[in-house]
């Protein structure tokens, strides 16, 4: 059987690198006693893969893994054995059987999601920017230097952007995610500072992850579906 387990990760712990993170889960998984499948081999490992990880000091509401069980007890059950092993900051929100058909790894399903931008205090633009992002999105493209490892070239960002908007004093962007197209939300604030004529302070955004997507549609045709619901709760 394979589960998808969605997560939080926020405060303190948003510092903690993704392979720290992965260690820290399957510790977890020991102590709470989930009857995890392991590898074959000289060397085996529990079945487990992340979907679309997170970068170092980005909080989220919105992460997930996959992992292969032996048996399972209840969905309930399982998050209440997981969030006993829980440190502050790491909280696991679900944990839903994958049907088959559907049992795709979860990192190869991301397709887009969804982020809140915050400005540090005074490190927000010139005051009036939050009526410039409909401005900035209205554009046919929006190109970005983009750097790779080996060189950098022009980028046109604007088909990855798939909503934009300000909700209080902060940015809410749905944007293209995974292995085709990977669109982190910092490089579209810089860009929209670019726009505005400014250039963004040092460690100016908090980032928060707010929810990971599968499209279920076509490229032209987007329906995106939370990750975890594409599977079902265990009774």
């Amino acid at each position: 059987m394979k589960v998808r387990v969605k997560f939080s990760k926020e405060g303190a712990v948003k510092f903690i690198g993704h392979l720290d993170v992965m260690r820290y889960f399957q510790k977890a998984i020991r102590r709470a006693g989930i009857d995890v499948a392991y590898s074959e081999g000289f060397s085996p490992h529990m079945i487990m893969s992340f979907a679309a990880p997170l970068g170092v000091g980005v909080t989220s509401t919105g992460e997930y893994f996959d992992m292969e069980l032996k048996s399972a007890v209840s969905s309930r059950q399982m998050e209440d054995a997981f969030n006993a092993q829980m440190a502050e900051g790491i909280r696991v929100l679900s944990v839903r059987e994958i049907p088959q058909g559907k049992a795709h790894a979860a990192m190869s399903l991301v397709a887009a999601a969804d982020y809140l931008v915050s400005f540090r205090e005074g490190k927000a633009p010139a005051a009036g920017w939050q009526d410039r992002v409909r401005q900035f999105l209205d554009q046919k493209e929006i190109v970005i230097l983009r750097k790779t490892k080996r060189s950098e070239k022009e980028t046109d960002i604007r088909p990855w952007i798939y909503q934009m908007e300000v909700r209080q004093d902060a940015i809410f962007l749905q944007l293209a995610a995974g292995s085709v197209h990977n669109l982190k939300p910092e490089l579209v604030l810089e860009a929209f500072a670019a726009f505005l004529g400014e250039e963004l302070a040092p460690f100016a955004l908090m980032v928060h992850r707010l929810e990971t997507y599968a499209n279920v549609g076509s490229e032209e045709e987007r329906r995106l579906v939370p990750l975890e619901d594409l599977g079902k709760e265990i009774k």
